[in-house]
C-alpha cells in the first residue's frame, strides 16, 4: 500500500476537529498513490480525502491551493482545499503538510470510448481557458531541462536500442527548446491520466491529483493527456478517440500554426517525461510496497510516436 505515513484514529480526530464536520466514522489508506499518503475519510457531514504531502517543496503548496480555488470558482469538478474554523487550508498532521478535500463521486475507468475522450478534451480546454489570461506561475521540476539532464544520467543504464530511441528525442528537445517555451501558455494539470479522472457511467465527475500542476505550454498538457486516453495496448494512437478528444478541445481553444508544427515533437516529449520518471521510481522504490508503474509502457509509446499521423484539427 502506498501510504508512507500511517495514522492513528486519535491523532486524526484531533486534526479534523477544527473543520466542524462531525464525528469521524471511518478512514482508510488509498493504495493508488506513488508520491503522497492519501486517505478516504468518512465524517458525519460527508466523504473526504486527506492528503499528507510526502515529497516536493512545501513552498509550492499555496500554489496548488490557489489553483484549485480558481478552477473550483470556474465550475470545474476539482477537489479544492477545505478551511478550518480559523480559515487555514494548509495544516500539519504527523509532521507532514496536510490538506482535507471533498471526495468527488465516481470511479476510474479502464475501457475508454470516444465519448469519454470528448469529455476529457472539453475538461482540459476549460482548465486552460480558466487560467491562460492570468497564469499562476510554477515551474515544473520535470520540464525540458530536467529531461535533458536526467536522460543523460540514465543513458549508461539503457541498452543500445533504448539509448538510440532516447537520444533522438533529447536531440529534438535541445533543437526545439525555445520554440516550445514560446507556445501559448496556461496552467497545466500535467498528469491527466485515466487514474486521475472520475466518471459515473459516461459522465465525467472529477479531476484529481494536481501535485504535478504547473505553468507552461498548453500543447504539452494535451500531449500528456492524449498519450494515455487515446493509446491502445500496443502503444499506438487510436485515431477515433484522438480525433474526438482533439476536436472537443479545439472547439473551445483553436490551435495555432506553431502548435500544429510542434505537435509530433510534443507527443514524443510527453512520452520521454514519463519514461524517465518511471525509470527513476522503479530504481528508488525497488523492493518496497509501493505502486510502481512500468517504465516500459512509455518506452513502447515513444517508439510508436516516431511516426505521428494524427494532426491537430483546425490549425490557424
Amino acid at each position: 500500500m502506498s501510504v508512507f505515513t500511517p495514522l492513528t484514529r486519535p491523532e486524526l480526530e484531533t486534526f479534523l476537529a477544527p473543520y466542524g464536520l462531525g464525528r469521524l466514522r471511518d478512514f482508510q489508506g488509498i493504495a493508488a498513490g506513488t508520491e503522497n499518503s492519501n486517505f478516504f475519510v468518512s465524517l458525519e457531514q460527508g466523504e473526504y480525502v486527506l492528503t499528507l504531502v510526502e515529497r516536493g517543496p512545501i513552498q509550492d503548496l499555496p500554489f496548488f491551493i490557489e489553483l484549485l480555488d480558481v478552477l473550483h470558482d470556474a465550475d470545474l469538478p476539482v477537489p479544492y482545499a477545505l478551511r478550518g474554523n480559523d480559515g487555514v487550508a494548509l495544516r500539519e498532521l504527523a509532521g507532514k503538510p496536510a490538506l482535507l478535500q471533498p471526495r468527488l463521486p465516481g470511479k476510474h475507468i479502464k475501457d475508454v470510448n470516444n465519448q469519454h475522450c470528448v469529455q476529457i478534451g472539453e475538461l482540459l480546454g476549460h482548465l486552460h481557458l480558466a487560467t491562460r489570461d492570468k497564469v499562476l506561475e510554477r515551474k515544473t521540476d520535470r520540464g525540458l531541462d530536467w529531461m535533458l539532464e536526467t536522460g543523460a544520467e540514465l543513458m549508461p543504464r539503457l541498452n543500445a536500442e533504448q539509448r538510440q530511441l532516447l537520444q533522438a528525442c533529447l536531440d529534438e528537445i535541445a533543437e526545439h527548446h525555445a520554440q516550445i517555451m514560446a507556445l501559448p501558455r496556461a496552467n497545466l494539470h500535467a498528469d491527466l491520466f485515466r487514474d486521475n479522472v472520475l466518471f459515473e457511467g459516461t459522465h465525467l465527475t472529477g479531476l484529481i491529483d494536481f501535485y504535478n500542476a504547473c505553468s507552461g505550454p498548453m500543447l504539452y498538457d494535451l500531449a500528456i493527456t492524449l498519450n494515455d486516453w487515446c493509446c491502445d495496448d500496443a502503444g499506438q494512437i487510436n485515431g477515433a478517440r484522438a480525433r474526438a478528444l482533439l476536436g472537443a478541445y479545439a472547439a473551445l481553444r483553436p490551435f495555432t500554426s506553431a502548435e500544429a508544427q510542434l505537435w509530433p515533437v510534443m507527443l514524443r516529449i510527453a512520452c520521454v517525461r514519463f519514461w524517465l520518471s518511471r525509470l527513476i521510481a522503479a530504481e528508488s522504490f525497488a523492493g518496497m510496497d509501493v505502486l510502481i508503474h512500468d517504465p516500459a509502457d512509455f518506452e513502447v509509446r515513444l517508439a510508436a510516436r516516431q511516426q505521428v499521423e494524427i494532426a491537430l484539427p483546425f490549425a490557424l
